[in-house]
């Protein structure tokens, strides 16, 4: 039995692969970006261990998310599935004066590899979108270049790769690895895409838990349970570290 941290999980991939946890025996940390969505991922999940609430599009709420949830600690996992969608039509910008999508899915999952600590097994929910992304260093908040919803999104799915190609290059210990759990019906992916929720966690679970050879190989990029080649800049070390020191400078934290 392993304690699992979920974030994202008061619906979709999140809370289906809680469930799918849960059920196989694991304890359950699940989470919500405010009290109601908690919540909401306990009445998914009644039989969670506990719930932790944190907006992920503010540094002090994961900040402070990270630290009421050393309450559980420590984990043997860490479901790295928070994330918001393209569906936008213009930048929009947090109160740390961060584009949303660039907050949301590469800051706090940043802030988080940073201020918990590294567990066994790390899994960063991707999308492949991730492979057609692109580095932006000079523009990460979308300032100079005319906005792209889908742009962000692929390229803030990119950075996810990169920062978890880090953590698994600097924690051999440990196995690190991004998936992509497929075009899902959830409420990101609508009601025409190809999987249904159980399936799109399938990988997700797997990774957090199988003893299978390649789910306990890190620095990989996953999807259906077979490793892929992943976007050749996530695997630039170059590149990665303009990124992390991008994201120190914004958070003030450097990543382990």
């Amino acid at each position: 039995m392993s304690r699992i941290l979920v974030t994202g999980s008061a619906q979709g991939v999140g809370a289906e692969a809680s469930r799918q946890l849960i059920e196989a025996g694991h304890e359950v940390v699940v989470h919500g970006r405010s009290d109601e969505r908690c919540r909401e991922a306990l009445r998914a999940n009644p039989d969670a261990l506990g719930a932790v609430p944190g907006a992920f599009d503010s540094i002090a709420s994961t900040t402070a998310f990270a630290q009421a949830s050393e309450a559980y600690a420590p984990f043997d996992v860490i479901i790295h599935n928070a994330a918001v969608g393209p569906h936008q039509d213009r930048p929009v910008f947090t109160q740390d004066g961060l584009e949303r999508i660039f907050h949301v899915n590469v800051v706090s999952p940043y802030l988080l590899s940073c201020l918990l600590p590294v567990p066994q097994r790390a899994v960063y929910v991707g999308s492949d979108a991730g492979q057609h992304g692109s580095a932006h260093f000079d523009d990460l908040q979308w300032d100079t270049r005319e906005w792209n919803g889908m742009g962000a999104y692929n390229d803030s799915k990119l950075y996810l790769a990169m920062i978890a190609m880090e953590m698994a290059h600097r924690h051999p210990g440990s196995l690190v690895n991004v998936v992509h759990p497929g075009w899902v019906q959830t409420s990101m992916g609508g009601a025409n895409a190809l999987l249904p929720v159980d399936q799109g966690a399938d990988s997700v679970v797997w990774l957090a838990t199988s003893a299978d050879a390649v789910a306990t190989t890190s620095g990989q990029f996953i999807e259906k349970r077979a490793a892929l080649k992943l976007n050749p800049q996530a695997r630039d070390s170059a590149l990665r570290a303009r990124l992390l020191d991008e994201l120190e400078r914004i958070t003030g934290v450097a990543l382990p």
